[in-house]
């Protein structure tokens, strides 16, 4: 709690100072009476002033004026209880600490603000926590380490007048605010909700509470109870039949089902051929020549399948006349993309951002909470960033013209707002995305976000210019661009030429020309199929008239075969989500992260492709769960969490209605669900040890061969299978270095924590050690630098001496002196704005070069080293 200073007391506490002191005069020698005589004249003189001042701004301010207004000096994050006078004393409880340093700004030395870090109760870890058999109760507890954070709110709510609930404004901060309110017992609480962290937001909102929503922590509360239901009935049959670990969730696993099934489209496509004309012409002005496209033949769409055909046809317009039969001339207006709600900020983030869902919502949240602008504190820069809604205040709308009008002037401003419709099942309860001020333009707060000590900043400023640009511009006239289109005859063929270029830049000369995500996903889906529309079209066209003669330059034919559906990023997978109506955009983040953490999918070259282990949790869940892994299901479970919110449905029979055929199928699946642990296939492949037939086991590692005649042969393989599905055994990469306890020659194994090296003579020399990457560590100059892998599977290097020495980078360290602090290694290190470079590790060293190896690009993404306490240290065990 935020401890007042004497500026900012009140006339109340003054009171009681003034009343406490005459008692504590006269305890003290005679000498100094007459001093505390003055001290008592001095703060009864200065609490009339103050009471004097009150009462002024209470006439000004009106009836239903806040307490007190004044800013504190105070962070809020202090563990004691202020002293309290006379006057009224609030608790505003609210979740991150963040967000209370910046509220605490714009409430006065009446209000304590503290923050209850998200949760504190939830279901129990080590237990289903839901009572089944008495209608689904939950048993609720506080969280692990939560205690402490829990008695500093029971101890700041002792004594107040009033507790508000200021959680965050969705489903799961009302569950939040009733678990507080719950835990605090306190008699007069009430919820309050505000879009954005600015003055005037959260005075309107301590003026106007509410009370707390029985209907939206129901929805919240049997959404917690789904999950647990599937979660943890679910995982112990995946740990049971393929490996223990692994989850299941009811939205994650669709998730990862919709992977699984592209990439079975992927492989069961069957590419088309199809052929390409093109005309190389030059209009009646001469020079450059422009291309048109065969668009018809006998008056019929084109459709080349071979090249015999295609060549007759070139044959035949060799020596035809190219005449333009007709010219169409008009306006294309390209209107501008409405305010981001969640879904479309994480894919437009992943498209011009290359930012993963999970970093953008981290970087959103810091941009909600507040960031420090230098004199002016901590100040929140953006809305709410979980929403649904396109919705825009009045007050912003107005705001954002003025801005415009100033700016760019009239021409740029439509008549009257844009106004974007909502979709249908969106709960509309927040605004869309959106700067909380337009005083605060990316140029003005981009010196502050330079001076941070933080790594992210950078990447923050991006994000929220990208907020910025894209809520300036949804409130902006279309481009406009002049499209030509010309049809040319030649005998009995028509080709087409196009060219497009802009007039009038409108919404562009803020938001810049890049694709929307669902016009790249429109564009990717026609070239696919071999299918591009005029508004592809780029440049311009000579001038053309009607029944103008053409100079054919050469015909091109060119062999092309359609593409099977691309694999998804991550923007394109949030984008397949919300249009199915999976999950909720808040959840987004989140599952792409556990679906990659598990090992379900990975993330290639920036695009999904489904990891053995994915496909085979979701083969047995698709063939033992259908009902429920249905995204169809899954949707209609999310309309029905919408009812429970809006009062139009019961929880518990929701619940009961899910539950009673779940059971029913779990029963089921674990009597009939395959055992992959315990299965072995048999191949044809013999062993070279023992001659018994290898099969295949699944393993921590996936599938392997191993030999039949185990524990007798404890031989094993890797295997992958070729195009035929022939199984092809990988053989183990042989190195010059010998074994120091048998002198085999050592080889290269693969592990949980990624590659290494061990005897050739294993099971009989159980040696092995970590491979050098040819780095000496630089902390205890004794051992040598080795690529490991996190437990999360993402790429470190450490020193083979730990624990002894907890050495750890996430860049690549290089065996280079710095040629200008001379620290004794250089990081490789690649950011997607610069590409690969050489830096120092040495913060205080300014050395950078950059990279021109391709090899380099793939690098380790920019990080800093760390040291014993690094993110990593515990995962090198």
């Amino acid at each position: 709690m935020a401890t007042r200073t004497k500026k900012t007391a009140t006339a109340g506490e003054m009171e009681v100072e003034e009343a406490t002191a005459p008692k504590k005069a006269a305890k003290k020698p005679a000498a100094r009476k007459k001093t505390a005589a003055k001290k008592t004249a001095a703060k009864k003189t200065a609490a009339k002033k103050t009471a004097a001042k009150k009462a002024s701004s209470r006439r000004k301010g009106g009836d239903g004026a806040l307490a007190t207004v004044e800013v504190s000096a105070e962070d809020g994050e202090a563990s004691e209880s202020p002293k309290r006078g006379k006057g009224p004393h609030y608790l505003v409880v609210v979740e991150s600490p963040a967000k209370a340093k910046t509220i605490k700004k714009y409430l006065g030395s009446g209000y304590t603000v503290k923050a209850s870090v998200g949760h504190i109760l939830d279901l129990p870890k080590s237990k289903m926590g839901v009572d089944i058999e008495h209608d689904f109760e939950p048993q609720y507890e506080v969280i692990k380490g939560k205690e402490k954070v829990l008695n500093e709110l029971k101890k700041a709510a002792q004594g107040v007048d009033k507790v508000f609930l200021a959680t965050d404004p969705d489903r799961e901060g009302e569950a939040i605010a009733w678990h507080i309110h719950q835990q605090l017992g306190h008699h007069d609480a009430s919820r309050v909700m505000f879009n954005e962290i600015t003055k005037s937001a959260i005075q309107e909102a301590i003026a106007n509470p509410r009370q707390l929503s029985q209907e939206n922590y129901d929805s919240q509360q049997t959404r917690r109870i789904l999950d647990r239901l599937v979660g943890y009935q679910i995982s112990p049959l995946l740990w049971k039949k393929v490996r223990r670990g692994l989850s299941a969730g009811r939205v994650q696993s669709v998730a990862v089902r919709l992977i699984c099934e592209r990439e079975d489209e992927i492989k069961a496509f069957v590419p088309q051929e199809y052929w390409t004309l093109d005309a190389l012409l030059e209009g009646p002005a001469g020079p450059p020549p422009f291309k048109a496209k065969l668009s018809k033949v006998d008056g019929k769409k084109v459709d080349l399948k071979d090249k015999a055909t295609t060549d007759a046809l070139v044959e035949e317009l060799k020596n035809a006349s190219f005449v333009v039969s007709k010219v169409d001339k008009r306006e294309r207006r390209r209107n501008a993309p409405a305010p981001f709600i969640t879904s479309k900020l994480q894919q437009e983030a992943a498209n011009r951002l290359h930012y993963t869902a999970k970093k953008t919502m981290a970087l959103a949240q810091r941009l909600y909470e507040g960031v420090p602008l230098g004199d002016e504190g901590q100040t929140a820069l953006i809305t709410y960033m979980r929403t649904d809604s396109t919705r825009l205040s009045d007050q912003a709308v107005a705001a954002v013209r003025d801005f415009i009008g100033t700016t760019w002037g009239a021409d740029y401003l439509p008549e009257a707002p844009v106004v974007y419709r909502t979709k249908k099942g969106a709960q509309d309860a927040h605004e869309a995305i959106r700067p909380t001020s337009l005083e605060y333009p990316p140029s003005k707060v981009k010196p502050y976000f330079d001076s941070m000590n933080d790594d992210m900043a950078a990447d923050m400023f991006r994000l929220y210019e990208l907020i910025w640009n894209r809520f300036v511009a949804c409130q902006m006239k279309p481009a406009v661009y002049d499209q030509t289109s010309a049809d040319i005859s030649a005998a009995r063929a028509t080709f087409r030429a196009s060219g497009s270029t802009l007039k009038f830049p409108g919404y562009l000369a803020v938001y810049g020309a890049s694709l929307t995500p669902e016009e790249e996903a429109a564009q990717e889906k026609a070239r696919a199929a071999g299918e591009e529309s005029d508004e592809d079209a780029v440049g311009e066209l000579p001038v053309l008239d009607e029944g103008n003669t053409l100079g054919l330059q050469k015909l091109l034919n060119e062999q092309h075969f359609t593409q099977p559906p691309p694999r998804f990023s991550e923007a394109t997978l949030v984008k397949e989500l919300e249009e199915r109506g999976i999950g909720r955009p808040s959840t987004y983040a989140a599952i792409l992260s556990t679906i990659q953490e598990k090992k379900y999918v990975e993330k290639l070259e920036g695009r999904f492709r489904p990891t053995d282990l994915g496909v085979i949790c979701n083969e047995l869940l698709v063939k033992h769960f259908p009902h429920e892994l249905d995204a169809a299901f899954t949707a209609s479970m999310e309309e029905k969490l919408d009812l429970i919110s809006e009062g139009e449905a019961n929880w518990k029979a929701v619940l009961q209605d899910f539950y009673a055929p779940f059971k029913e199928t779990l029963e089921k699946a674990e009597a009939e669900m395959r055992d992959v642990k315990r299965e072995e296939i048999k191949t044809d492949v013999a062993c070279e040890k023992c001659g018994n037939v290898m099969v295949i086991k699944w393993g921590k590692m996936g599938h392997f061969l191993a030999c039949s005649n185990y524990p007798e042969c404890k031989n094993t393989k890797d295997f992958k299978r070729d195009a035929e599905g022939k199984i092809v055994i990988i053989e183990e990469e042989t190195t010059d270095e010998k074994c120091e306890n048998c002198t085999r020659p050592m080889v290269v194994k693969r592990g949980r924590f990624g590659k290494f090296l061990a005897c050739s003579g294993y099971p009989e020399c159980k040696t092995s050690k970590p491979i050098s990457i040819g780095v000496t560590c630089p902390d205890c100059k004794q051992g040598y630098l080795t690529e490991r892998r996190s437990r999360f599977g993402k790429i470190f290097f450490g020193c083979n001496r730990y624990p002894d020495c907890k050495f750890a980078a996430w860049d690549r360290p290089l065996a280079e002196t710095c040629p200008s602090c001379q620290s004794p290694y250089l990081l490789q290190k690649y950011s997607k704005r610069d590409g690969p470079f050489i830096a120092c590790p040495n913060k205080e060293c300014d050395y950078r070069r950059q990279v021109v190896e391709p090899e380099v690009a793939a690098t380790s993404a920019a990080a800093t080293t760390t040291t014993a306490n690094g993110p990593n240290a515990s995962s090198a065990a």
